[in-house]
């Protein structure tokens, strides 16, 4: 959410970095509603300081005995009494009507953030490792896990429809076994602390982190008959949409609360299910399990000032690379231009990971983004914290993945691929699957 007050001390600033994000200007609207706002706010505030006037002015009056006067300023406290909730409600109006304009509009990029229109204006910022060679074509992960036994898109249909998977056996203790491994990392040598929230959450919740209003469609509600509500009245329900990422119930952990920055930074992290209507993603990576409903993911939360979050994002980044770095896997980073950032992001880096099995020669393949988001998400939560002054202030959010654990099953599974079928298990996996050193047919 924006500060009207920044956009009113500086609208061109505003537009400007509206524009890197290729929308057209809106200072002048916003503005034009916070003046109707303010002035609906004027008139309400001192239609009730005339009347508490007023109302004393009769006391006045009547000790003096002046019947007439009471008499005149007891009518003006009745009219104003009349007229002081249409002008309350047209106050109110007019603030909910600037709230529902800010809260559609996206974050503004930081200045080292690189202009483009889409993924193509992104700027790689470096890569770990290279690719491997293979003495036979490599298979993607759908293809080895079909032959293996482990991995089932038909049972999955039948009970869920399409873009969910059934693991068995090996492969369903490796993704246990990833996500453990990556838990494990983050809360001993990382210092993230481990929660397990509801996978459940309010509306308000998800409005707190960005997926409200703008992404509705692309969430997964539990809905309780309201299918033929308006999509306001949907907003206002008591539903629960379950979470595209741990991000909403981690970060909003701390809303409408007031922090000591001695608790600064606050690290989070959990393991969870996540759930995406994928609305927007029609047609895209419809094979195997690149694009799911249903997945899991190991998130990273940051709570910091103001003052620490850059360097926040860069330690979050190194934390989830350090995951890729130990399972041995080829990556790159991008720093993301502005036409490919999500909304909530003023910067955001993606680690993309090399599948060898991804099409002729192997592609990189999103894994983690990492972004910090400064005041947005905490304005939206009305999450602060108290200041070197003592006053309280809004505090910066960041989240990341720290990994996304079915990427990671593709990516060791294609990347420890051998000839006959079977997967290698990477060495640091090897003790959370009771030593196994290879996932073979059963």
């Amino acid at each position: 959410m924006h500060d009207i007050k920044s956009i009113r001390d500086n609208p061109q600033a505003f537009d400007a970095a509206l524009a890197r994000r290729g929308l057209k200007p809106l200072s002048a609207s916003l503005l034009a509603i916070d003046e109707k706002r303010r002035a609906a706010i004027l008139a309400s505030e001192q239609a009730q300081a005339r009347r508490n006037a007023a109302s004393k002015e009769i006391g006045d009056a009547k000790k003096a005995k002046d019947e007439a006067r009471a008499a005149k300023l007891m009518a003006e406290v009745a009219e104003l009494k009349t007229s002081m909730p249409e002008l309350e409600a047209t106050a109110k109006a007019a603030d909910e009507e600037l709230a529902k304009e800010l809260s559609a509009i996206p974050n503004l990029p930081l200045t080292e953030v690189p202009d483009g229109r889409d993924e193509h204006g992104n700027v790689q910022r470096h890569v770990f490792g290279n690719r491997r060679n293979y003495a036979f074509a490599p298979k993607p992960h759908d293809d080895l896990g079909g032959a293996l036994g482990d991995m089932d898109f038909e049972a999955a249909a039948k009970l869920s429809g399409a873009r969910f998977v059934v693991l068995k056996r090996g492969l369903a203790r490796l993704e246990r076994a990833i996500g453990q491994f990556m838990l494990d990392l983050h809360t001993t040598e990382h210092g993230y602390i481990e929660v397990n929230p509801p996978l459940l959450v309010r509306n308000e919740v998800m409005f707190g982190t960005g997926q409200l209003p703008k992404f509705e469609d692309d969430q997964f509600w539990a809905l309780k008959g309201e299918l033929l509500l308006t999509p306001d009245e949907r907003l206002r329900t008591e539903r629960l949409g379950l979470i595209p990422t741990a991000e909403v119930a981690l970060t909003n952990l701390v809303r409408e609360s007031i922090l000591d920055e001695k608790q600064l930074p606050m690290r989070l992290t959990a393991l969870t299910p996540c759930f995406r209507a994928e609305a927007g993603a029609a047609g895209r990576d419809t094979r195997g399990m690149i694009r799911q409903h249903q997945f899991t993911k190991v998130e990273l939360v940051s709570i910091a000032t103001p003052e620490t979050s850059k360097d926040e994002l860069e330690r979050m980044l190194a934390c989830a690379e350090e995951v890729l770095r130990r399972l041995g896997l080829h990556y790159r980073v991008m720093t993301l231009c502005t036409g490919d950032m999500g909304f909530s992001s003023q910067k955001t880096y993606d680690i993309e990971v090399w599948m060898p099995g991804q099409g002729e020669g192997g592609a990189f393949r999103e894994i983690s983004s990492c972004s910090v988001c400064g005041d947005f998400q905490a304005r939206r939560m009305d999450a602060r914290s108290r200041g070197p002054d003592g006053k309280p202030r809004f505090v910066h959010t960041l989240n990341g993945s720290g990994t996304a654990v079915g990427r990671a099953l593709i990516a060791v599974m294609e990347t420890y691929q051998q000839d006959d079928g079977s997967i290698a298990v990477p060495e640091v996996l090897q003790p959370y699957m009771g030593g196994l050193k290879a996932i073979t047919r059963s």
